[in-house]
């Protein structure tokens, strides 16, 4: 049986899909992920199942979104299918009307909460129209997931569906691959960001607060939107000997710069509800890797860290205060230990292989209906 996964994101670099694809692989399903060709090259071979790569004339913008449907759509109907995957709402438009034409399920994967993320607030006219779409389909789904419980009752409350919850929690680290990568000069603090590098993840306050630290690096793991931008504040604020970036790191690969982390930090703005309700990869990452957590003051991710105490909570957008804040977390070797302990426990608990039978549940559910 044939699963086709559509996303606009990176395919190298989006764990969630790379997961749900091998979950359905290890339970028998043949899957085809499909996404859009992007400006850097991507080894096809790094994949253990079929990857289609659009070429798009347009790369951003309405255009994009109605190029990239366009292409789906006429994929979609023309290829063997048995169920259609549908990650986030920029793909739903086309998953959607081939289900109905060839009367195939349907399953929607909503990473996020689409119409709420901080590139729509504000832009009034825009968001109008992706709630137009979302209210047109989503009433209609009869299997559908979300990242986290806080986002499964807003969806619930704004068009009455009952979407399922399957965490972004990575895979456990049992016997991870070591790979020789060195973050760490000595007597240096590392403290990482790994993920998106999008507008309201809290990076300029990050970037800024290096400056009343000593003996501490910030690395930034990962592309996007306002990389350039943060290049330019990182020289202009004379830190380029505190802050690297990366760049673009694939999957197999992540844990081994994350592991060398003092700190890992996750620290999105409260822009919306998509980021109030955030669950992101990066903090399982970093809980994988039993990394100490600072997060932002935001419900889904606070709660994570006070359960299970490993790590701390902040509230504040001063430079000097968070400066204090890492400070602090890469000190006190006290706090440092319990955290560690505590983090073992976490990473047992939070791990995919307890998501697995939930998405596999959601499967089988809609091919046997």
């Amino acid at each position: 049986m044939k699963v086709c996964i559509s996303v606009t994101n990176d395919v190298l670099a989006d764990q969630r899909v790379n997961r749900v694809a091998l979950s359905l692989m290890r339970n028998g399903f043949s899957v085809c992920v499909i996404g859009r060709r992007r400006k850097i090259n991507v080894d096809l071979s790094l994949f253990p199942y079929n990857v289609k790569l659009f070429c798009l004339i347009f790369n951003k913008g309405p255009l994009f979104y109605a190029e990239y449907n366009l292409r789906l759509f006429l994929f979609l109907l023309f290829n063997r299918t048995d169920v259609f995957l549908a990650c986030d709402l920029d793909t739903l438009p086309a998953n959607y009307l081939v289900s109905l034409i060839r009367k195939k399920p349907l399953i929607y994967d909503s990473h996020e909460f689409f119409t709420e993320v901080p590139e729509l607030v504000g832009r009034h006219r825009i968001k109008r129209i992706w709630e137009w779409i979302e209210s047109r389909i989503l009433p209609h789904l009869q299997y559908a997931y979300t990242v986290s419980r806080s986002i499964a009752l807003a969806y619930n409350q704004k068009y009455g569906i009952n979407m399922e919850v399957i965490h972004n929690y990575p895979l456990r680290k049992n016997n991870p691959e070591i790979i020789n990568i060195n973050l760490k000069t000595a007597n240096e603090h590392i403290i990482v960001y790994q993920g998106s590098v999008n507008l309201g993840r809290g990076l300029e306050l990050a970037i800024l607060a290096m400056k009343f630290i000593e003996n501490t690096r910030l690395v930034i793991v990962g592309e996007g939107d306002i990389k350039d931008d943060l290049v330019k504040l990182t020289k202009d604020a004379g830190l380029t000997d505190k802050v690297t970036f990366t760049g673009r790191v694939p999957q197999q690969n992540l844990y081994n710069y994350t592991r060398q982390a003092d700190l890992g930090i996750s620290l999105e703005e409260d822009l919306g509800l998509n980021y109030r309700y955030a669950l992101p990869n990066k903090l399982f990452d970093y809980i994988q890797a039993e990394v100490p957590v600072l997060v932002s003051d935001l419900p889904e991710m606070a709660a994570i860290v006070r359960k299970y105490d490993i790590g701390r909570i902040i509230n504040s957008n001063d430079p000097r205060e968070l400066a204090l804040c890492f400070k602090s977390m890469l000190e006190n070797e006290d706090d440092r230990f319990r955290w560690k302990q505590n983090l073992k426990d976490a990473a047992d608990e939070l791990c995919w292989e307890k998501e697995e039978p939930k998405l596999i549940a959601i499967i089988n559910r809609a091919t046997k209906a």
